[in-house]
C-alpha cells in the first residue's frame, strides 16, 4: 500500500501517453504525472531520507503539511488570542493602528479574566482629560551636557543587516515624521539610518561596529568621528540583549555586503565576530569608566546601557560602582527574555535571561535601594504592543518603552518566522532586493508615524482613566494583578519592592541582601567573602 500512489501515478503517465495519441492536449497531463513519476523514481534510490525511500511520492506530502502548517494555524486554527509569539488581536491591533484605521472591538474581551496572570489598570471615579499625547521625559542626568527630550515609545534596536535598507529607511523616516527614536542596533550607522533624517540612539555591542579597530577592539577616533553627529541623540552600550543573553555572533564573509560593511566599519568579504563579552571592560569600575569615556567622545550626549538581567549580583556590582566612583549612566535599558531576534538558539530563546517584568522590578529595586532611581532614567523593552502594555510597564518602574516587532507589524510584517532565512516574504528582514521591493518607502513611513500617534493617543486615555495626566504619574498601585482565580493584588502588594536607600541603609532586611553581599566593585564574579544571610 505505501506503494500505491507512486504506481497510480506510473499508470496515469501511461494512460495520458497512450491517449495522447487521439488527444493531443494529454501531453500535458502525461508531462505533469511523467515528472511526478521521476520524483517517485529519485525517492527510492536517494539515501538522505528514510521516509522518501519507504514511501515514494507520499512521504513528500509530510514536508508539505510542515511548510504550510504555520500559515493554516495562523489564519484558520487559531483563535484570536492563542498565536505565538504575537496572537492575532496584537497583530491585528497594530495594522490597524498603523493604517490609521478604527482599532475598537466589538462584543467583549477575548481575554480569560479570571486567570493570571491577566492585570489591569485600576482605574479612578474622577477620571482625567491628558491635555494631548505626545508625552516625553528629559533624559540626561548632572554629567550629561545634551539633554534629550524623549518619547515614552521609540523604536528598538534593530540593525541594517538583519533587516533590509528600505525597511530601515522606513522606520527612519517614520521616526522623523512622529519626533521619536529609532535605535540602529548593533550593526553600525548605516546610511539607511541616516536617511531620513530621524533621532538615532547608536548601540555599541561587543563587535564595536561603526568603531571597531583592524583587531576588533574600540577605537576612540571613529567613535568620536560618528557620535558627534547631531542626528545621533543618545549613545547605548549593550551588554546583552533579552533574546539571545551571553551569546555572541559571526557574520559571514559572503553576507557581508559593501553597504554592510560600510555601517560596520569592516572589509567587504571579511567575516565579522560578536563575541558574547566587551574587550573594553573586564570589571563593574571599568564598565563605568568606559561609559564616562564614550559619553566625553560623543560631547557630553546621554549614555547608558542596555542588558537582560542574569546574575543579580553583577547588576548589583555595577550599582556599588556607580556609588564609588560617581560615575552614573544617564539611562539603562531593560530588555525581557521574551524579546525577539533574527535567530538564536532554542535554549536561549527559551531558558536564558530574566523575563522583562523579574528585570525591571529587579532594576528598579537596585536603583531605589541604592538612592539613584532620581537620577538614571529606567526604558524597557520585550513585547511591548499596546497601550496597556506601555502604561503597566511605566507603572511597575520605567520612563519609557522601546519596541521594535510592534513598529515591524507596522511596517507589514506578517510573522512568517523566516526572518533567518533571508526569505522574508514582506521583504522586511531579508538583503534580496527583489523581496525588498514589496516595501514602498514613503507608505511605510507614514504608517510607522500613524501606529506610534495612535498608541499614544490611546495610552492617553488609559492614563486619564487612572486619573492622571501623563504615564510617569503611574505607580505600582494603579496596576492590579490577578495572583490565583479567586486572589488578585495591586502590584505593590506583589513585588517586593525596595523603600528609597535600603540597600544603603539596612541591605540584610532585604531579599537582595545575598547577593548585594556578593556584588564587588573590581570583579564581576561573586565575592567569596560575603557571609550567609539567614
Amino acid at each position: 500500500m505505501r506503494y500505491l500512489p507512486f504506481l497510480l501515478v506510473l499508470a496515469a503517465f501511461g494512460l495520458f501517453l497512450w491517449g495522447a495519441q487521439s488527444w493531443v492536449w494529454f501531453y500535458i497531463p502525461a508531462g505533469v504525472f511523467g515528472l511526478l513519476g521521476l520524483i517517485g523514481i529519485y525517492d527510492l534510490v536517494q539515501t538522505r531520507h528514510a521516509l522518501w525511500r519507504n514511501f515514494p511520492l507520499l512521504a513528500r506530502t509530510r514536508w508539505l503539511a510542515e511548510e504550510l502548517r504555520p500559515f493554516l494555524r495562523s489564519y484558520i486554527v487559531e483563535s484570536e488570542t492563542e498565536g505565538r509569539p504575537f496572537n492575532h488581536e496584537d497583530r491585528a491591533m497594530v495594522y490597524r493602528r498603523a493604517k490609521d484605521v478604527a482599532s475598537v472591538e466589538p462584543f467583549g474581551s477575548h481575554l480569560d479574566i479570571d486567570k493570571p496572570p491577566y492585570e489591569w489598570v485600576a482605574h479612578s471615579i474622577s477620571a482625567k482629560t491628558a491635555p494631548g499625547h505626545d508625552f516625553r521625559v528629559l533624559v540626561g542626568g548632572k554629567q550629561c551636557k545634551q539633554p534629550y527630550d524623549c518619547s515614552v515609545l521609540n523604536i528598538s534596536a534593530m540593525s541594517f543587516g538583519a533587516l533590509g535598507a528600505r525597511a530601515i529607511e522606513s522606520l527612519n523616516r517614520g521616526a522623523a515624521m512622529g519626533h521619536f527614536y529609532h535605535d540602529t542596533g548593533e550593526g553600525g550607522v548605516s546610511r539607511y539610518h541616516r536617511i531620513g533624517g530621524g533621532d538615532l540612539v547608536w548601540e555599541i555591542g561587543s563587535g564595536y561596529f561603526g568603531c571597531r579597530a583592524d583587531d576588533g577592539s574600540f577605537d576612540a577616533d571613529k567613535f568620536a568621528r560618528t557620535a558627534t553627529d547631531p542626528q545621533i541623540r543618545m549613545i547605548e552600550l549593550k551588554l546583552s540583549q533579552g533574546a539571545k543573553p551571553g551569546h555572541g555572533g559571526v557574520l559571514p564573509g559572503h553576507k557581508v555586503s559593501a553597504e554592510i560593511a560600510e555601517a560596520r566599519g569592516i572589509a567587504m568579504g571579511q567575516t565579522c565576530v560578536s563575541p558574547p563579552h566587551h574587550s573594553a571592560f573586564s570589571t563593574p569600575r571599568e564598565l563605568l569608566e568606559f561609559i564616562q569615556k564614550l559619553r566625553d567622545l560623543s560631547g557630553g550626549k546621554p549614555t547608558g546601557f542596555k542588558l537582560c538581567i542574569g546574575h543579580r549580583w553583577e547588576f548589583l556590582a555595577i550599582v556599588k560602582a556607580m556609588l564609588e566612583t560617581g560615575i552614573k549612566p544617564d539611562y539603562i535599558v531593560v530588555d525581557g527574555a521574551e524579546g525577539g531576534t533574527g535567530a538564536a538558539p532554542a535554549e536561549f530563546l527559551d531558558h536564558v535571561g530574566a523575563p522583562l517584568r523579574d528585570g525591571l522590578v529587579f532594576v528598579r529595586n537596585a536603583l531605589v535601594g541604592a538612592g539613584l532611581r532620581d537620577e538614571i532614567r529606567i526604558a524597557a523593552s520585550g513585547k511591548l504592543l499596546s497601550a496597556f502594555s506601555i502604561a503597566s510597564t511605566m507603572a511597575i518602574g520605567a520612563d519609557w518603552v522601546n519596541t521594535a516587532r510592534g513598529f515591524m507589524f507596522s511596517l507589514g510584517c506578517i510573522q512568517s518566522l523566516q526572518c533567518h532565512t533571508n526569505r522574508c516574504p514582506t521583504g522586511i528582514a531579508t538583503q534580496d532586493a527583489g523581496r525588498q521591493r514589496g516595501l514602498v518607502v514613503s507608505d511605510k513611513a507614514k504608517r510607522i508615524a500613524q501606529f506610534h500617534k495612535n498608541t499614544l493617543h490611546a495610552l492617553a486615555e488609559v492614563v486619564g482613566a487612572a486619573g492622571c495626566t501623563h504615564p510617569s504619574q503611574l505607580k505600582p498601585a494603579h496596576i492590579t494583578h490577578r495572583v490565583t482565580a479567586d486572589l488578585a493584588h495591586p502590584a505593590d502588594e506583589v513585588y517586593k519592592l525596595l523603600t528609597p536607600g535600603q540597600l544603603l541603609t539596612e541591605p540584610d532586611k532585604t531579599h537582595l541582601a545575598s547577593d548585594w553581599n556578593r556584588a564587588q566593585i573590581d570583579s564581576f564574579e561573586p565575592s567569596l567573602q560575603s557571609a550567609p544571610v539567614a
